[in-house]
């Protein structure tokens, strides 16, 4: 497994994408201050950079003596000054915004998305402030694995560079399959062959199955204790019950709750379509059937892997999650882990089977040079980052140096997409090994489809040195299943700044609102009969026409 993919994706519990008005309040306070001219902006290059950054470590990491660290510092001749904070995102966010607002700022950032970075707002306002430096020349002159990831990837490139065609910082890029496709189900398939059950096909068959859970004691201990399905707030269930009947695009791991789509190139919201009501009509009876467990829409992640990990019997039949070690721990002793399996998108009533997709990236930037930074000091982080794209960057800062953190793949070594062949393994160090020799998650500057899917690993998907191929394999039965027509690429799409403000709390308001209503139509507290015509004529109250309209109007720009 990536060391990056398990810090990303297990520990993502993290709360949503800073909103843009927060994070533009912050950079906004730096326009009360005289933002520092650039520190020997007329130094000659050569000699030792003087760099200063602020990062992110992970618990028990310490940046200042890491072997990834020593080995930068000495190929680029950097004398690192570390300004850090943890990789908790509720406390990180806060220590970065205040650092910016101080005006003691350093001369670098590097980031990592799933804890806090840049979000685009922040990057057009830093640029505005002259806070920023552009990099399009530093790139073009000494970082040509960068140029080389622009050129050769779109998608990326829309993401890096402002609607003024400069790029003043970078984002990371991680092409993992398993997070473009967030929104599965995972069943007990043990549960399945003991009461003769085939992997559920279409809503009537999950009903079916779940009712099986629910009555038919699969877990042999003479009680009606299993809870056919659950989740958590973060895991929610809907999307994927609400792809059987009408494309949901909602993806909580990039703190995407609201359902916007392109309906015929027109920006548009999900939730207040006839699909959308019958598709609540569906879980609604699921609820109504005792088959949803009654925290699964309220409960924190750790409440549902209590519910996956119960001590003795297994309870839990089936949960939404990005991947089972979310609701239940790896190398359970009695194997309970390797007993759930992904759920293939369900066929609606009227044909509908589709998988919410996510691009693997989050707009903005992780790394960002200030203009505290000398020129010589400029030339220095940006060769640092280009080495991060390259592939002894990436393989040396996420595992360690070759022969201890990861490993030339053998001839008979099979590679995770079966597509590529097999270049490296990852040797996954313990927790203390790594502290000491990688970057981990703060490294991934250039995890493309390719990269990832060159590692090669172990074949047994059950076992946890297979999992990555795990959830690999799982992926591909959402694969392809997106609208594609219909995902609103926010990845691409750069917001108006003076406009940011307004639209982050009209998407908070509206992201709320459909989020509440689903849960009362849900569970019965409203009617969804008598009571969806006022909730969809609610939507006006929140300023859903002006929202739509700034977003159709950044992603016309986007086009251009």
């Amino acid at each position: 497994m990536f060391s990056n993919t398990d810090s990303r994706a297990g520990r993502r519990r993290r709360k949503a994408a800073l909103a843009v008005a927060v994070g533009g309040a912050a950079v906004l306070a730096l326009s009360a201050c005289t933002p520092s001219q650039a520190n020997g902006a007329d130094d000659k290059i050569g000699g030792t950079a003087n760099l200063s950054v602020f990062a992110q470590q992970g618990t028990g990491q310490d940046l200042a003596t890491n072997a990834f660290t020593k080995e930068v510092a000495k190929k680029f001749n950097i004398k690192f000054s570390w300004q850090t904070t943890t990789q908790d995102s509720s406390v990180a966010p806060e220590k970065r915004q205040i650092l910016m607002a101080s005006g003691d700022y350093p001369d670098a950032f590097l980031l990592i998305p799933w804890v806090d970075q840049f979000n685009q707002v922040d990057v057009e306002k830093l640029a505005q402030q002259g806070v920023a430096v552009p990099l399009n020349d530093l790139i073009k002159q000494y970082a040509p694995d960068i140029q080389k990831a622009l050129d050769s990837n779109p998608d990326y490139k829309a993401m890096a560079t402002s609607p003024d065609g400069k790029i003043y910082g970078l984002p990371q890029l991680a092409e993992t399959l398993h997070i473009q496709y967030p929104s599965k189900l995972w069943i007990n398939t043990d549960w399945l062959k003991r009461l003769n059950l085939q992997m559920p096909k279409t809503t009537d068959d999950m009903t079916k199955v779940l009712e099986a859970f629910k009555n038919g004691d699969p877990n042999g201990n003479g009680k009606k204790d299993e809870i056919p399905l659950s989740g958590d707030s973060h895991d929610t269930l809907i999307p994927f019950f609400m792809n059987a009947f009408i494309y949901d695009p909602q993806n909580p791991d990039k703190g995407i709750q609201s359902t916007t789509v392109l309906n015929k190139g027109k920006v548009d919201i999900q939730a207040n379509k006839d699909g959308w009501r019958e598709g609540l009509k569906y879980i609604k009876s699921l609820w109504d059937a005792g088959l949803i467990d009654k925290g699964a829409f309220t409960q924190n992640p750790t409440a549902l892997a209590q519910e996956g990990n119960n001590e003795g019997t297994v309870l839990l039949g089936s949960a939404s999650a990005l991947h089972p070690y979310i609701f239940v721990s790896p190398g359970a002793k009695d194997g309970r882990d390797k007993q759930y399996d992904a759920v293939p998108p369900l066929t609606g009533p009227d044909g509908a089977d589709y998988a919410t997709y996510a691009f693997g990236s989050t707009p903005g930037a992780t790394f960002l040079l200030t203009n505290k930074a000398s020129k010589n000091d400029q030339v220095a982080a940006i060769k640092l980052v280009n080495y991060l794209f390259t592939e002894k960057g990436q393989l040396d800062g996420n595992f360690g140096p070759e022969g201890k953190g990861w490993a030339k793949a053998g001839a008979d070594d099979k590679a995770l997409d079966p597509s590529e062949k097999a270049a490296f393994v990852n040797l996954q160090l313990d927790q203390d090994a790594a502290n000491a020799v990688q970057w981990g998650a703060l490294s991934t500057y250039n995890q493309n489809a390719a990269f990832r899917g060159s590692q090669a690993v172990p074949t047994d998907i059950y076992d946890t040195s297979g999992y990555e191929r795990r959830l690999f394999d799982a992926t591909q039965l959402y694969k392809g299943h997106e609208n594609k027509s219909q995902v609103y690429p926010t990845w691409r799409v750069w917001p108006d700044p003076s406009k940011a403000t307004q639209v982050a709390t009209e998407q908070t308001n509206i992201d709320n609102y459909v989020t509440q209503n689903a849960l009362a139509f849900i569970t019965g507290s409203k009617n969804i009969d008598t009571d969806w015509d006022a909730y969809v004529k609610g939507f006006d109250g929140l300023g859903l026409k002006d929202y739509l309209s700034t977003l159709q109007t950044a992603y016309d720009k986007s086009k251009k």
